[in-house]
C-alpha cells in the first residue's frame, strides 16, 4: 500500500519540467476552452498563489483525456481551496488543437479546467519539457513546485493517473 501511494516513479518516467522547490514563470497559452476562450493569457499569472494542476500534452490519447476529466472532478470538489487546473497542449497546429480540444471538453464534460494550446512541440523554454516526455504533470501552490512527475508515450497507465489525482493532497494541505 505504502509503494502505490507513494510514487508514481518507474523505469520509464522521463526527466521533464521545473523541478520540485523551484518556483514557476509566466507564458501564455491559447484558451480554447476555459473562460477565456478565444483569448491568450497567463494562467500561471491568472491563479497567482493557488494550489495549480498544469498538464502538457502532446497527444490528447484516452489515458491523458482521463487524466484531465479526474483533475477537473477534483478542482470542483476543492472549490473552497480554491484549486485551480489548466491542460497545455503542446502543438504545431492551433487550429487543430482547438478544434480537438473543444470536443474533448464536450465528451469529456470538462467544466473547471480550460484547455488551452501552446504553438511549437517544445513549450514555454523556461519550464523545461523534454522532447521524450509525452505528459508532463506539475503541481504547485503560491508558485513553487510540489510535484512534478512526466511520461513517454504509452507510459500513463490507470493506476499512475489515479496516484496523481491522489497527488493533489501536496498541493492542498
Amino acid at each position: 500500500m505504502l509503494v502505490a501511494a507513494g510514487s508514481v516513479s518507474t523505469a520509464a518516467e522521463v526527466k521533464s519540467g521545473i523541478e520540485v522547490g523551484s518556483r514557476v514563470g509566466a507564458y501564455t497559452v491559447n484558451d480554447c476552452t476555459g473562460p477565456n476562450a478565444g483569448k491568450s493569457l497567463c494562467y500561471r499569472c491568472q491563479y497567482g498563489g493557488r494550489p495549480v494542476v498544469n498538464i502538457f500534452a502532446r497527444e490528447m490519447d484516452g489515458n491523458v483525456q482521463e487524466l484531465i476529466a479526474k483533475i477537473d472532478e477534483k478542482v470542483g470538489q476543492n472549490r473552497d481551496k480554491k484549486m485551480a487546473a489548466f491542460v497545455v497542449h503542446l502543438t504545431d497546429d492551433a487550429d487543430k488543437s482547438s478544434s480537438e480540444l473543444k470536443k474533448i471538453a464536450d465528451s469529456k464534460k470538462i467544466k473547471n479546467t480550460p484547455l488551452t494550446n501552446f504553438e511549437g512541440q517544445a513549450g514555454p523554454s523556461s519550464y523545461k519539457i523534454s522532447k521524450d516526455a509525452d505528459i508532463t504533470v506539475l503541481m504547485w501552490v503560491n508558485s513553487k513546485v510540489k510535484v512534478n512527475h512526466a511520461f513517454k508515450k504509452g507510459d500513463l497507465s490507470k493506476d499512475k493517473i489515479d496516484t496523481l489525482v491522489n497527488e493533489t493532497s501536496k498541493i492542498l494541505k
